[in-house]
């Protein structure tokens, strides 16, 4: 975990001017960042050179190869210059190759900045299937999430992550405080694309009331079509999608929701492909 976490704070590390001393031959890792912090805009430098200015809260960005290689990363407040106190600095920091990972500064469930890395599941989907994920990211209580009004993911807690298989198509989804049938947000619908992984994060401030979400969408897992099921659609395949995700839910565990903001696909969604 501790190298995950510290592959995880390179990745801040965008331009690909800033990764000129990587072997040539290296793995690359496909890399995504998501600024979650509220009210820090920040600079990010590696190995003393700009990478990214006025980088804004609420910001996720596409993904990007990053070759494979050690690297020093400091991130300063915006304006501040490569000479800056450091928000978040780390030196001698290696990148793995041949990784998919999206790394979130967000906010821990007492409020401090934190920097967690995800490593994005892109094995292959069945045929007509879909995979969710959802992330705490958020300074924010446990809560419930459900799917067409059934408990997919019980208890889910800053900073973890669950994730699900389901029959492709749009569930209804909302969040509840855990443990009870609140609704701190939704219903709303959730469009599920087959062969994607469509992965919701949230992040914000329960006590601040800033609380937002990011989506991000990793397609091109389709396996063979052989097993498409033919003629289920309506309730039909919305059941089956309650029942597959609360099957789900008990092999994952508590893992990533937040305040009652998970699972609403409000912001912009990026393709990995």
């Amino acid at each position: 975990m501790k190298s995950l976490r510290l592959a995880a704070v390179t990745a801040l590390a965008l331009a690909p001017a800033a990764f000129a001393t990587a072997p040539a031959h290296a793995a690359d890792a496909k890399v995504s960042i998501l600024h979650a912090v509220p009210g820090a805009t920040v600079d990010v430098y590696a190995n003393g050179k700009a990478l990214l200015t006025n980088f804004k809260p609420g910001t996720l960005t596409d993904p990007l190869m990053i070759p494979a290689g050690t690297y020093d990363l400091k991130v300063t407040k915006a304006g501040a210059g490569a000479g800056g106190a450091a928000v978040i600095e780390a030196k001698g920091v290696a990148v793995p190759g041949d990784a998919n990972i999206t790394v979130v500064a967000h906010l821990d469930a007492n409020g401090k900045p934190v920097l967690t890395p995800y490593v994005n599941d892109t094995s292959t989907i069945p045929a007509g299937k879909a995979r969710i994920t959802v992330r705490h990211d958020a300074a924010a209580p446990a809560v419930d999430v459900r799917a067409n009004g059934a408990v997919a993911f019980k208890g889910l807690t800053n900073p973890k992550e669950a994730t699900a298989v389901l029959p492709a198509g749009t569930i209804k989804a909302d969040v509840v405080l855990a443990g009870t049938s609140t609704v701190a947000i939704g219903p709303a619908n959730l469009n599920l694309k087959e062969g994607t992984n469509t992965i919701v994060y949230a992040w914000g401030s329960a006590a601040d009331k800033n609380l937002a979400l990011a989506v991000q969408t990793l397609s091109g897992m389709h396996s063979a079509p052989g097993g498409v099921p033919a003629g289920e659609g309506g309730q039909v395949a919305a059941a089956q999608q309650t029942a597959e995700v609360s099957r789900y839910a008990a092999v994952v565990g508590a893992a990533a929701a937040a305040g009652g903001l998970v699972l609403v696909s409000r912001r912009r969604a990026h393709a990995d492909r």
